[in-house]
C-alpha cells in the first residue's frame, strides 16, 4: 500500500472524477435555470423583479452558510442533526437583555462563540468520545433546543440594540449585507476546501479515514475542527436570522438541518463522504430556495412544497446511488 506524505493529502478527485463532477454542476445549473424560466412563466409580472431576487437571496442566506459547515461536515465522512437546534441556541443567547445590554459586537461574539462551541463540543464528542455522529449531534439538537426554550422562557425576544439592526439590515453599494456575509463565507470556505492542507485532509478523512491516519493525519483533531466549523456557520446564520426577523426565539433554525442535508445531497456531495463540491451546495440551496419562491408567489400550500422537496432529495439520492454504480462498473 502506498503510503502518503503526512504533510500532503490526496488530490481531492482524479481527472475523470473531476469532469463527473463537471457535468453534474452543469445539471444542476440547467435545473436551477429551468425553475427560473417556470417562476417567470408563472408569474411573469413579480418574480424576475429586483425586490423579488433580494427576497429569495435574503431567505438562502442563513440556510446556506449552514450549508457550508454541513458540506465540511458531509466530505469528511460525518452528519449533523444539530445544526437547527444551535442556530436557535445562538439566536437566543445573543438576544438576552444582558447581552443586548453590551452593544453589538458583544452580541455577534456571543452568537459566534456559542456556535463555536457547540460544534467543538459535537466534534469532540464524536472524535475523542467515540460516539456516533447521529447519536452525538442527534443528543445536542435535543440539548441546545431545551437551553434555548429555557434561556427564552420560550419567548421571543425582540432586538431593542439599533446599532446590529442598523448595519446587518442594511445595504453596501446597494447589496444587502446578508448577501454579503453569505458571499463571503461562501467564498472563505472554498478556499478552505480546494485551496490548503485543510480542505485536502478534509476530503482524505472522509474517503479513508484509516488510511489518513496511516499518512499522518490527526484524524480525531481534524474531525473535532471540522464539527467546529459547522458549529461556527451556525452561529453566523443566527446572526442572519436574527437580522432579518428582529428577534431571537427557540423555534429560529426549525428544520435546518434538513434543508441543509438536502442542499448538500443535491449539490453531489456524497453521503459516504470523501467527495463533494461547495459550488454544488450553493446551486442546491438557490434550487431548494427558487422552489419555494415560486410555491410562495402562486400561493400553493406548504405541504405540497415540502412534498416536492422530498421529491427532488430522493431524486437526487438516486441518482448519486446510479453514478456510483455506474463508476464502480467502470473502474472493473
Amino acid at each position: 500500500m502506498r503510503v502518503l506524505d503526512p504533510k500532503s493529502a490526496p488530490p481531492q478527485d482524479p481527472p475523470k472524477h473531476r469532469r463527473n463532477l463537471d457535468l453534474r454542476l452543469t445539471g444542476l445549473l440547467g435545473v436551477l435555470v429551468v425553475l427560473c424560466i417556470v417562476g417567470y412563466a408563472t408569474r411573469p409580472d413579480a418574480f424576475l423583479t429586483e425586490a423579488n431576487i433580494s427576497t429569495m437571496l435574503r431567505l438562502a442566506a442563513a440556510i446556506g452558510v449552514v450549508s457550508v459547515g454541513m458540506t465540511f461536515v458531509i466530505i469528511s465522512g460525518g452528519i449533523d442533526l444539530s445544526v437547527g437546534s444551535i442556530v436557535a441556541l445562538s439566536s437566543v443567547w445573543m438576544t438576552t437583555v444582558a447581552t443586548q445590554s453590551y452593544g453589538p459586537v458583544v452580541m455577534v461574539l456571543c452568537a459566534l462563540l456559542v456556535g463555536l462551541g457547540c460544534g467543538l463540543v459535537n466534534g469532540v464528542l464524536i472524535s475523542y468520545g467515540r460516539i456516533v455522529p447521529f447519536i452525538a449531534t442527534l443528543a445536542m439538537y435535543a440539548s441546545a433546543k431545551g437551553l434555548a426554550e429555557r434561556l427564552s422562557g420560550r419567548r421571543t425576544q425582540v432586538i431593542t440594540e439599533t446599532g446590529f439592526s442598523t448595519f446587518f439590515r442594511g445595504d453596501v453599494l446597494g447589496i444587502p449585507v446578508l448577501i454579503w456575509l453569505l458571499a463571503a463565507v461562501f467564498a472563505i470556505g472554498w478556499v478552505v476546501l480546494n485551496r490548503t492542507t485543510f480542505g485536502r485532509r478534509t476530503f482524505a478523512v472522509g474517503g479513508n479515514a484509516e488510511a489518513a491516519r496511516l499518512a499522518g493525519i490527526d484524524v480525531k483533531r481534524h474531525t473535532a475542527l471540522v464539527y467546529g466549523i459547522a458549529g461556527l456557520c451556525c452561529g453566523i446564520a443566527a446572526l442572519m436570522v436574527v437580522a432579518r426577523t428582529t428577534s431571537g426565539a427557540s423555534t429560529n433554525g426549525m428544520f435546518y438541518e434538513l434543508d441543509a442535508i438536502a442542499a448538500v445531497v443535491i449539490g453531489g456531495t456524497l453521503l459516504t463522504g470523501g467527495r463533494g463540491s461547495l459550488i454544488g451546495t450553493l446551486i442546491g440551496v438557490l434550487i431548494f430556495t427558487v422552489v419555494g419562491n415560486i410555491f410562495t408567489q402562486n400561493n400553493l400550500d406548504t405541504d405540497i412544497q415540502n412534498i416536492a422537496k422530498g421529491v427532488i432529495i430522493v431524486a437526487a439520492v438516486l441518482l448519486q446511488r446510479t453514478t456510483s454504480a455506474r463508476r464502480r462498473a467502470n473502474a472493473t
